[in-house]
C-alpha cells in the first residue's frame, strides 16, 4: 500500500464483505480476510505486523576478552529481569560460555505468554526491537590487578519470531548447512550424536546457531525460522532507511563509535542511550531491568 487512503479505502471494502450473509460460508477465507483486516489497521496506526509476537535476542561480545564476555553476562541479566518484569517466559537457544561465567554469545527465546497476548498493543519484538545495536560499559576492570578503567562491548541483536508461514523463503542452495554436538537438554546420549545445527546465509553470511531441541531436525527447523527471520530484519531495515534516505552498513562492529547506548560506571555513574539522549543516573536501577524510559524513547524512533 503506498498512501494511508488506499490502505483505508481497502479496510472499507473487506469489512463490506464481512457484512454479507455469505462471508462465514468459507470459514477458511473469512479467516483469512480477518487477518489481512487486523494487518491493514496494524500498518494504519503504524504497528508492525510481527510486534505482538515473540522474539530471539542474540548478544555477542566485542573486542575486550573477560571484560566484554562479562558484559555480555551483565546484559543478559538485564534483560531477563525485565522479561521478569513483563511475565514473559524465555529460553537459551544457544550459549558459548567462557569459565568465568561471561558469553562470547547467547541467544534467547522470548515469549508472552497467551492470557497476556490479547490485551497487549505490543508483545515481546516490538518491545525489544529497538534495543538491536551496541552497547558500551565503562568500568573499574575487575580481570585487572592495576584495577585499570577499561571500555568494553557487546551487540545486542533482535529478531521476530518467525512461524512457518512462507513470508520469507531461502532457496536450499544458499544455505550451508553445519553440524555439532549439542551442550544442550537431552543428557549424555544426545551430546553424542551431532544435534546441534548451524546455518548459514552464503549471499549474506547470516548466520544462526541452534541447540535447545532434542533432535537435529527440530534445531535445524527452528535454525530455519530464525534465519528468515534474520534476513527480513535485514531486509525491513533496508526498506526504513531507504525511505529516510539514509544509509545502512552490511555489517556492524563491535567496537567504538557504533554504540547505540553507554553504561558507565566510573569515573561517574550514568546510562545514557545516543539516539535519543535519555540519560539515567542511578545505574543500579536499570541494570535491575528497569528500562522502560529508555524503550518508550525509542518508539518514536
Amino acid at each position: 500500500m503506498s498512501s494511508k487512503e488506499e490502505i483505508q479505502k481497502k479496510i472499507e471494502t473487506l469489512e463490506l464483505e464481512m457484512s454479507s450473509a455469505e462471508f462465514w460460508v468459507d470459514k477458511d477465507k473469512a479467516q483469512a480476510t480477518i487477518r489481512e483486516i487486523e494487518e491493514l489497521k496494524n500498518e494504519l496506526s503504524g504497528v508492525g505486523k510481527h510486534d505482538k509476537g515473540g522474539a530471539v535476542m542474540t548478544i555477542f561480545s566485542g573486542a575486550g576478552g573477560d571484560d566484554a564476555e562479562d558484559f555480555s553476562r551483565i546484559l543478559l541479566e538485564m534483560y531477563q529481569k525485565f522479561f521478569d518484569k513483563n511475565k514473559w517466559s524465555y529460553s537459551v537457544v544457544h550459549k558459548n560460555e567462557n569459565d568465568h561465567g561471561g558469553y562470547r554469545n547467547i541467544t534467547l527465546e522470548i515469549k508472552n505468554p497467551a492470557s497476556r497476548r490479547a490485551t497487549q498493543d505490543v508483545g515481546p519484538y516490538g518491545v525489544l526491537r529497538n534495543e538491536s545495536g551496541v552497547h558500551r560499559l565503562v568500568r573499574i576492570s575487575p580481570f585487572n590487578a592495576k584495577q585499570l578503567r577499561h571500555t568494553s562491548f557487546s551487540m545486542v541483536e533482535v529478531i521476530p519470531k518467525f512461524e512457518k508461514t512462507g513470508e520469507v523463503k531461502i532457496p536450499p542452495e544458499e544455505i550451508k548447512v553445519e553440524l555439532s554436538k549439542s551442550s544442550g537438554p537431552g543428557g549424555q546420549n544426545v551430546n553424542k550424536r551431532e544435534t546441534a545445527v548451524r546455518l548459514v546465509h552464503i549471499p549474506t553470511n547470516l548466520s544462526v546457531h541452534v541447540e535447545s531441541e532434542r533432535s537435529q531436525a527440530q534445531n535445524k527447523d527452528k535454525a530455519q525460522s530464525m534465519l528468515e527471520a534474520k534476513l527480513y530484519k535485514m531486509l525491513e531495515d533496508e526498506r526504513k532507511a531507504k525511505e529516510k534516505g539514509l544509509y545502512v552498513s552490511k555489517t556492524t562492529q563491535i567496537e567504538w563509535g557504533n554504540q547505540i547506548r553507554s553504561y558507565v560506571l566510573h569515573p561517574y555513574k550514568m546510562v545514557k542511550d545516543h539516539r535519543t539522549n535519555v540519560e539515567v543516573r542511578d545505574v543500579e536501577r536499570v541494570l535491575n531491568g528497569n528500562l522502560d524510559e529508555f524503550i518508550e524513547a525509542e518508539q518514536s524512533l
